[in-house]
């Protein structure tokens, strides 16, 4: 007997790197995963009509259209998925969710902590996400399992670092990620936000930071890299470095973690890999096991291929929309959500406010602290 599916009407907003891979999630989700959820990709909006024209026939998608308001208020629009510029998130989110839809948001949510805030205030009462995919490679849940199982004890240590090299690429100094008017912030909002949210969901919350902020490129109005210290909750403390000037890493976005019983490891330019170090080993066989997170057994494995047969980052974001429509019409929430990304934008302002004074900075408190799962 064939189950009928709640179909979705999804509208796009954005045409560049970031739309090529949701469009690819919104088009091999039910594929790999089934949600009861049929995903139709109704319109793709965006500012370049003939690139846009040639985008939609490569991803299937049924119409394209130039102006984000009318597509936002459309009836046969269900999802409003936005991955423009930072700078028209928050207007593009807080008016698709007073038209009631779904709103699915790209990372930094937004251009500062208070537009954050509003953003979700805006959406509480609609299903949203925020594109932290990074949540949903096997090796890094497999890492957050590891933690929440208690085989890493007491956390003493937490450092990351995410390191990319294109900075000094003469041929970017136009990208829009390098306007502040357009962006809000570099290296930052665009690399330490991923890092930030994986320590807050893998080590939970941070109270106080000290950081450094440096541009080297001259007359940029952005920032290339950023040196943060931390204190968490739960007594751990933390270095995180963020950089587009790391000559030779690619896309480094790596941590590792180290606990009383146990340590992890995790480098995403080898993401099928994690490394795990268990203390309770005999010493003469003691070392780090180099597991191949690829199944059997491993986070999100079984929807995809046999056991050591690789995944891409392309599978993250797969994995990430097929949780969020596992959840709609269920009484548990999706995370990360808007209030997820609030908790980054806390710590955000907390790093640029340590910057300026050249001090530690608390991480401001939340009214209401959302959980983070």
């Amino acid at each position: 007997m064939t189950t009928l599916k709640t179909k979705l009407k999804v509208a796009m907003i954005g045409q560049g790197f970031m739309g090529r891979a949701h469009s690819n999630a919104f088009l091999q989700v039910g594929r790999f995963f089934d949600s009861g959820h049929e995903l139709r990709r109704k319109v793709i909006c965006g500012r370049d009509r003939s690139k846009l024209e040639t985008m939609a026939a490569q991803w299937e998608w049924e119409e394209t259209a130039t102006d984000w308001t009318s597509v936002i208020q459309r009836k046969d629009v269900d999802v409003v998925d936005i991955c423009t510029p930072n700078r028209w998130h928050a207007p593009m989110a807080i008016a698709a969710a007073q038209a009631g839809k779904i709103v699915l948001c790209e990372k930094p949510l937004a251009m500062n902590l208070e537009e954050a805030q509003t953003m979700a205030a805006a959406t509480r009462n609609v299903p949203n996400l925020v594109w932290f995919n990074y949540r949903r490679v096997p090796a890094v849940s497999l890492a957050k399992r590891l933690v929440d199982d208690g085989r890493l004890g007491n956390i003493c240590h937490y450092r990351a670092t995410y390191l990319q090299s294109w900075g000094p690429d003469p041929s970017r100094t136009g990208a829009w990620r390098f306007d502040p008017s357009q962006a809000g912030s570099g290296a930052m909002g665009d690399l330490l936000t991923h890092s930030l949210d994986l320590a807050l969901w893998l080590n939970g919350s941070i109270t106080e930071v000290s950081s450094l902020i440096q541009t080297f490129a001259s007359g940029r109005q952005v920032d290339d890299a950023i040196l943060l210290l931390a204190r968490f909750a739960n007594g751990s403390i933390a270095t995180f470095e963020a950089t587009r000037y790391a000559t030779g890493c690619r896309n480094r976005n790596s941590f590792e973690i180290h606990g009383s019983k146990g340590a992890v490891r995790f480098n995403l330019e080898d993401l099928n890999r994690l490394e795990f170090f268990d203390a309770s080993d005999p010493l003469p066989v003691q070392g780090s096991h180099n597991v191949l997170a690829t199944g059997p057994g491993h986070p999100y494995t079984g929807h995809f291929w046999p056991p050591g047969h690789i995944i891409g980052y392309e599978h993250t974001f797969i994995a990430t929309l097929a949780d969020f429509l596992e959840c709609l019409g269920k009484p548990e929430q999706f995370h990360p959500n808007f209030d997820d990304a609030v908790e980054v934008h806390r710590v955000l302002q907390a790093a640029e406010q340590s910057a300026q004074n050249r001090s530690w900075a608390a991480v401001p408190a939340a009214s209401e602290r959302a959980a983070v799962f």
